[in-house]
């Protein structure tokens, strides 16, 4: 599929460029946000952008595959008819080996009255010769008989050698051509199977392509900024800050924000649709001034639920990252988003996709302990302007981890953002997620 091909590469550029677009997963720590640090988004992205087919040109392959697909039916359905015919016994090839072989029986048939004769006149002309009083002329007349009787087998021989001939010939007319229609039968299922693939492969694009182009629309309702340490050590917790402003006329009911991180391939690395990458994603854990535990990102509690944000208000969030301490030196980076709903229907995604790249240390000596969680006893930050729609706008506590999606949130299913963006288990769910949705921006 086009569009498989294109997310594909984007996988491969995303996860060999510093700038990679993913979705996922965040984390907490105890500190005030530092300055955030806001990054370009790759140029691979504008390369996706223009290569990413529109709603209309992946209509109108819908139609030039359908009518191929059309074709190709016709053409089988004609394939198969024309085997039919030729194996019919009134088509002219079944006609001429039909008339062949009943010429072959009745020239065997001649051949063996012809050897039966010359056999009688042989053995006639024996017995005349054993008599005493056979004349000159009845030997004479033995004689001619026979020869008479040889002349006949032997003409009966080649009427019979023709026959069978011309049998074989008919024969082979009639197979080669069932062979042919079988061959041509055989190549129109070919060109029809791989008509019918390339229809749903098609149809699957504009599907894709349409559920992208949805209500929800990239926008700049919603703006996020991410930094953090330019060095991390596997098996050693980093924190990264995230903030998430509402930068709309207007407060946002539901907000979700979300990251991922991930460690890159080294340069010489092949990266391309059948690589298996799961393995290169980092752990991320996320707390805030509402959620003050540690809540890991999963494939089912893939968003860190930031609520109802006010006009203008920013939410700070932590992101506690944990390379494995097995994992050997390298890069790596993190990257996040942010999307809202609104009770009215409307919804959207941000414009900004943050990315952080960092170099990963090998750990050294024994694995070092994880930095314990905070406890509800912990003094509590100061009051974000913001506010998880778990507690009040005056950012009140909550021991409650929050966890869940819009979807679990009762979002308006039309919302591209559930679509494995957040809680991706590979780099190319990722990527495919950041393409899909800044196609969608690009045609709002």
């Amino acid at each position: 599929m086009k569009i498989r091909r294109i997310l594909a590469t984007a996988v491969a550029a995303a996860v060999t460029t510093p700038a990679l677009f993913l979705s996922a997963a965040p984390a907490f720590a105890d500190t005030k946000p530092a300055a955030p640090q806001s990054q370009k988004p790759s140029s691979h992205e504008d390369d996706i952008d223009d290569e990413m087919p529109s709603i209309e040109e992946l209509k109108a392959a819908v139609a030039v595959a359908q009518k191929a697909y059309d074709e190709a039916v016709a053409d089988l359905a004609k394939a198969m008819a024309d085997f039919k015919i030729v194996d019919k016994s009134d088509h002219p090839l079944q006609v001429a080996v039909a008339e062949a072989k009943k010429a072959a029986v009745a020239a065997a048939a001649a051949k063996t009255t012809a050897d039966e004769e010359l056999a009688k006149a042989v053995q006639a002309e024996k017995d005349l010769l054993q008599r005493p009083d056979a004349t000159d002329q009845q030997k004479a007349d033995a004689a001619a008989a026979v020869t008479a009787a040889k002349t006949a087998a032997e003409q009966a021989a080649a009427t019979k050698t023709a026959a069978d001939e011309k049998l074989t010939a008919a024969d082979t007319a009639r197979d080669d051509a069932l062979v042919a229609a079988t061959r041509v039968i055989g190549l129109a299922q070919k060109v029809e199977k791989a008509a019918k693939q390339e229809l749903a492969d098609a149809k699957e694009d504009l599907a894709i392509a349409e559920e992208i182009e949805g209500e929800c629309k990239v926008d700049d309702a919603v703006d996020v900024t991410l930094s953090g340490p330019k060095t991390v050590t596997a098996g050693q917790p980093a924190v990264f800050s995230l903030r998430v402003t509402n930068t709309s006329d207007r407060a946002l009911d539901v907000v979700d924000a979300f990251a991922t991180a991930v460690r890159l391939p080294k340069p010489d690395e092949v990266i391309d649709d059948e690589t298996v990458l799961e393995g290169r994603l980092i752990p991320i854990e996320w707390s805030s001034p509402d959620v003050l535990e540690w809540t890991p990102i999963t494939d089912k509690y893939e968003s860190i639920e930031v609520g109802k944000l006010a006009k203008g208000a920013s939410y700070d969030v932590k992101l506690r990252i944990t390379v494995d301490a097995k994992a050997p030196a390298g890069r790596g980076v993190a990257f996040a988003y942010a999307e809202y709903e609104n009770k009215d229907g409307s919804c959207g995604l941000g414009e900004d996709y943050p990315d952080v790249e960092f170099s990963i240390l090998a750990a050294k000596g024994d694995k070092p302990k994880p930095t314990p969680s905070p406890s509800t006893t912990t003094s509590t930050p100061a009051p974000s302007t913001g506010g998880n729609h778990h507690t009040t706008q005056q950012g009140g506590s909550s021991n409650t981890p929050v966890k869940g999606s819009l979807a679990a949130t009762g979002a308006n299913d039309t919302l591209p953002l559930g679509i494995a963006a957040a809680g991706a288990v590979a780099l190319g769910a990722g990527a495919l997620v950041v393409a899909r949705r800044r196609k969608a921006g690009a045609d709002a």
